[in-house]
């Protein structure tokens, strides 16, 4: 196991993993839990599972090994494995609450021993439907395992702010805010993270971080993926709820938010919600709202269907640094491509003095692109002259992929880091009560009054509607140049 630094190791913990044989336990968390045990980040852990199926420990280890052999990417070591799969138990939550506290004293037994007596902490993580959440809450109250306790609760958080509100009050009776992490993944993905580094870190990019230099800026989530499965979630709750408030918004407040006194979660959070309080309402005029061709025809979906499965808006932030400036976010199922970009157009100089013909113009705008898939990736798109007689200009790019680094090997994936941060109490990278409120609050004018969906065809880019709103731009996805791939020449 690898040796890492005290201060970023977790305390001990007995970790309650609520759905531990969902398809998010076994796609992300369980081996997420592994690959920080075997980092050392997480070596002082026990993991109770706990679901609605009827299994044994054996079986619950056998699933999770299972689980992590399945998953791309990670050298899976039988040792490691070996030294593991004990740290896991299972209790079938039909059992009752003294079930899972016999088995949580049981783990929190054997840490204390291992440890020599140091105390040991709970993280409950709900992977659960959001109808089960408030269950699983009580359950875990009744079972007394509040106490030294942090609770990791998934997406959506409420359907409107009256939910968000009640959810947040139920919450908060068993719960504090301060033990309360509402995750949202995109936060944990390094290239998420990136943007603070480049901002913050970089005397060049700051001072023009702002309406006069900045254009408008595009954050593209487009998915291939459809419902898989997820049909009567999907038909509660539609794009918007599933993605933009819980999501998008939050990656909108780390890229639009003014410089925190310090790179600590109390400055974060607070600069993150006053760009909430600073945006201005939804209002359905500035949403597209689309349906993909056939999605009513599905089992359990109504005939005459209004849920979107993507969702284009404009939106605006009424503050200094960014009055004028518009914000175009895009996300939808069955697309044409799987994306997640975050593209910032500058503003293009006030006149040329490059004669007709040298290509100045032809290309759009000036572009800093961050990529916020798994490999973590930024390109600067600016013109450059054509080597050769004349004064000809193409588009060209400077481009980083964490790859091509020499630490493409240490990073976490998103529920890795997330869940690490959790453990240790910080909760830079997740969202408060307060935020969640202020955005359910901006979606009123849109929830009363959504304008119609428009049908779609699957492969496409979403309804033709979305080029009126965003024109006289463009949308910056599909993109005509590509990224570097290793060992390529950019483009």
């Amino acid at each position: 196991m690898n040796s890492v630094n005290a201060e970023v190791q977790a305390d001990p913990h007995v970790i309650v993993l609520v759905g531990a044989t969902g398809d998010l336990a076994k796609r992300k968390l369980i081996p997420g839990l592994l690959h920080l045990f075997q980092a050392g980040l997480a070596s002082r852990t026990r993991v109770v599972g706990t679901s609605l199926d009827e299994i044994s420990t054996d079986d619950f280890r056998e699933l999770a090994r299972d689980a992590c052999l399945q998953r791309n990417g990670r050298q899976f070591d039988e040792e490691q494995w070996a030294e593991f799969a004990p740290r896991l138990s299972y209790v079938p939550s039909g059992k009752g609450p003294q079930a899972l506290a016999d088995a949580v004293a049981e783990a929190e037994a054997g840490l204390v021993e291992e440890t020599g007596g140091q105390p040991v902490h709970y993280l409950h993580y709900l992977s659960v439907p959001p109808s089960a959440a408030l269950p699983a809450v009580h359950g875990l109250a009744e079972a007394g395992l509040v106490q030294r306790a942090r609770i990791i609760m998934e997406k959506p958080f409420g359907t409107d702010l009256g939910s968000a509100r009640e959810l947040n009050r139920q919450l908060h009776e068993v719960f504090s805010e301060d033990q309360i992490f509402r995750i949202d993944h995109f936060l944990g993905k390094e290239a998420a993270q990136n943007i603070l580094a480049f901002r913050f870190a970089n005397g060049l990019f700051e001072p023009i971080w702002n309406r006069n230099h900045i254009d408008h800026v595009q954050i593209d989530v487009p998915e291939t993926l459809g419902l898989e499965g997820r049909e009567k979630f999907y038909e509660a709750t539609g794009a918007y709820k599933d993605m933009v408030v819980t999501h998008l918004f939050q990656v909108l407040a780390f890229m639009a938010m003014e410089p925190p006194t310090a790179l600590d979660p109390g400055p974060i959070g607070e600069e993150k919600n006053k760009v909430f309080r600073s945006m201005c309402a939804i209002e359905p005029h500035h949403v597209v709202r689309g349906q993909f061709a056939g999605y009513r025809e599905r089992e359990g979906i109504s005939p005459d269907s209004d849920t979107e499965t993507f969702v284009a808006l404009k939106a605006y932030i009424d503050n200094w640094r960014w009055a004028g400036v518009p914000f175009f976010l895009r996300t939808g199922k069955k697309m044409a491509e799987g994306a997640r970009i975050i593209s910032i157009a500058f503003k293009e100089p006030p006149r040329t003095m490059f004669p007709s013909g040298s290509g100045v113009g032809a290309h759009g705008p000036d572009h800093l692109t961050f990529d916020l898939a798994d490999s973590s990736k930024m390109s600067l798109s600016f013109y450059g002259k054509r080597p050769g007689p004349g004064m000809k200009l193409d588009k060209l790019s400077m481009q980083f992929a964490l790859h091509e680094s020499g630490y493409a090997g240490a990073g976490l994936e998103a529920y890795e880091r997330l869940i690490h941060d959790a453990m240790r109490g910080d909760h830079t990278l997740f969202t408060k009560a307060e935020g969640i409120e202020s955005l359910w609050d901006l979606s009123r004018p849109l929830l009363a009054d959504p304008p119609p969906v428009r049908i779609y065809q699957p492969g496409t880019w979403g309804p033709n509607a979305i080029h009126q709103l965003i024109a006289p731009h463009a949308w910056r996805l599909p993109f005509e140049r590509v990224w570097r791939r290793p060992n390529a020449t950019a483009e």
